[in-house]
């Protein structure tokens, strides 16, 4: 049996076709249904993901998406899917889940996604029993890359950089405050755009405003979500994500403020999505 898995976030989504012990990879652009309708996603799918299947048979399709605990949402994919794969089997989930079972497998845990969203959960080992609401890139998200972007901007909009970071900011993207304002709030995908300057702090670690920016924005996360959890006092938390992972230093160090016990910290969820689809 083939089966292909898919994880998809925002601004990537991983593909891996598990054909006879043997994994084949691919990337393609985020897949979002709030941003994308079928049609949208079945043109992503065309350009970028069959043709690198070459016409290879799949059997069953599990996808793990942004924005797919929606229902309707969820059948925005699915029909794209159904069509792109007409033979296959098709489930669609969202991503929490997909990290859930990648992080934990079957046993009890915390799962947080920090990536260009964020989002939390409590697995009891089968299900997402607790979820902290997820508001969304506009009113929530904290902690994740859209979030920290998002600070990011502030701190150069407001004149709060000092003259290192801001000449450093001015080389890097030679911008300005009216087209970051256009591209925020007349642009698609604004959320992928707000946590493009991630790598802004990543290149800038050690300067006392960065190492502020992050501290603050991974604190509103554990405050905000992981303290709404009695259970993140009694079982390991996880953590996925390019945020996550890339500033695990900082995720290590709240942890033992909080007295939480850290659990894996990985950067991406698909080498436990397909150790937990192989058994």
């Amino acid at each position: 049996m083939n089966i292909l898995i898919a994880d998809s976030g925002a601004t990537k989504c991983e593909w891996c076709l598990l054909q006879e012990g043997k994994k084949k990879k691919i990337d393609t652009q985020g897949i979002s249904p709030y941003f994308l309708d079928a049609a949208g996603i079945g043109q992503v799918l065309n350009r970028e993901l069959l043709p690198v299947l070459k016409k290879q048979a799949v059997d069953q399709v599990y996808y793990y998406g942004t924005g797919c605990n929606n229902p309707d949402n969820r059948k925005i994919v699915e029909k794209a899917l159904k069509l792109a794969f007409p033979g296959a089997k098709v489930h669609v989930t969202h991503d929490l889940m997909g990290s859930a079972l990648a992080l934990c497998g079957n046993t009890k845990g915390i799962s947080c996604i920090l990536g260009t969203g964020s989002n939390s959960c409590y697995f009891d080992g089968k299900k997402i029993v607790k979820n902290s609401p997820g508001l969304g890139f506009i009113l929530g998200d904290e902690g994740s890359g859209a979030y920290l972007g998002k600070k990011v901007l502030q701190y150069y909009m407001y004149n709060t950089f000092d003259e290192e970071l801001r000449y450093k900011f001015d080389a890097k993207y030679v911008t300005n405050n009216k087209e970051i304002l256009e591209r925020v709030y007349k642009q698609p995908l604004p959320n992928r755009y707000l946590a493009s300057f991630t790598l802004f702090l990543v290149e800038n670690r050690g300067h006392y405003m960065v190492e502020n920016i992050i501290e603050d924005g991974l604190n509103d996360f554990f405050f905000n979500h992981l303290c709404k959890y009695r259970e993140s006092w009694k079982l390991p938390i996880h953590f996925v994500g390019g945020v996550a992972y890339g500033f695990r230093d900082v995720v290590k160090d709240l942890c033992h403020t909080y007295e939480f016990e850290l659990g894996k910290i990985l950067q991406k969820p698909m080498d436990g999505l397909i150790k937990y689809h192989q058994k």
